[in-house]
């Protein structure tokens, strides 16, 4: 009998003891309490076990801890409301805290609930959180690398608009390594999407609840992105296409506006006759015939008319091409004897 009395309130202490977070070192003072809490009458053998002294003591503290309960139930009821709301903002539910809270208060100020049951009422919405968490978290773990993704995308076109993406400024080499994952990671967004389309409603249609994300219904969220993808991509497509014909334009502008009257069909300038010159041969390089005669040491020949030539002058190349031409003929006429 005593045994059984003792069992009782060593179950009743380790309930107020971890309603209320009751550090270690208070507990072990009823340590000779709670250790034959599961103890059959003959495996108690140690003397003064089930003194009549031991039984009041454990009462005593049954008692005191329940006096505290009562004026810890708000903390405690809150803290339960605390616990329950991080499982609902890491599953990205929307609840209204500030009215549960107010309606906890609500119930325990007029007393018009007992404390256990409370605290039973809110181990049960804990339990319920946690399952509808874990219910979402496939759909969860997709909706955050979609989202991940996206901000990729999004910084990785601001990096295509950055004309300075290539200069050999600091951290170049890693923003070129982002892009090049970046570009990866793009490419998979659309399976990504239609996985998550999916999943949603497969879980929608099971619970007959509408799948949400931070109140937001998540189809909605799906069928805006992937209109505005759209309509992205086709802006993309029309500026690129806007891109080519102004390019082309400005090439025809080059080739053919740069010489009025010039067209595909003409040739891009008059065919240069290639004839001798004043100063060179007909490719352009001097005459290394015509250059000795700046010498005045020219060769004695049989025609006297030859000696009496007037030697080329040191500045050959000033003589006008007239000149220079006449010069030439006069030279190429004069007989020579045999």
């Amino acid at each position: 009998m005593r045994l059984q009395k003792l069992q009782e309130l060593a179950g009743h202490l380790y309930e107020l003891w971890n309603l209320m977070d009751t550090p270690i070192e208070e507990r072990s003072l009823f340590e000779h309490v709670t250790c034959n809490v599961s103890a059959a009458v003959d495996e108690v053998t140690v003397p003064g076990a089930l003194a009549l002294d031991l039984i009041e003591q454990a009462e005593v503290e049954v008692e005191r801890l329940d006096e505290l309960k009562a004026s810890k139930m708000k903390e405690i009821a809150l803290k339960k409301q605390g616990e329950l709301e991080e499982i609902y903002v890491h599953a990205h539910i929307e609840i209204d805290s500030v009215a549960a809270q107010e309606k906890i208060m609500a119930l325990i100020d007029p007393g018009n609930i007992e404390p256990s049951e409370l605290l039973a009422n809110l181990d049960n919405q804990i339990a319920t959180a946690k399952e509808e968490a874990l219910s979402r978290k496939d759909i969860l773990e997709k909706v955050e690398r979609w989202m991940s993704a996206c901000e990729e995308e999004s910084w990785l076109e601001d990096y295509n608009r950055d004309e300075n993406r290539y200069n050999s400024s600091r951290g170049a080499h890693l923003n070129l390594k982002r892009a090049e994952k970046a570009r990866i990671l793009v490419t998979k967004i659309p399976a990504l999407v239609d996985t998550l389309v999916l999943k949603t409603r497969a879980w929608e249609e099971d619970r007959g609840l509408s799948f949400t994300y931070d109140g937001v219904p998540l189809l909605a969220m799906l069928d805006e992105y992937a209109l505005l993808r759209h309509d992205r991509e086709e802006e993309k497509r029309k500026m690129r296409d806007q891109k080519k014909s102004n390019d082309l334009g400005t090439e025809q502008e080059v080739v053919f506006s740069s010489r009025p009257g010039l067209s595909p069909g003409r040739p891009l300038g008059p065919k240069k006759v290639v004839g001798p010159r004043a100063n060179g041969g007909a490719n352009g390089t001097p005459n290394r015939r015509l250059s000795l005669n700046s010498n005045g040491s020219r060769s004695m020949g049989k025609d006297t008319k030859r000696e009496n030539r007037p030697a080329a002058p040191v500045n050959f190349s000033s003589i006008s091409k007239e000149n220079a031409a006449s010069h030439v003929s006069a030279t190429d006429s004069a007989p020579i004897s045999p």
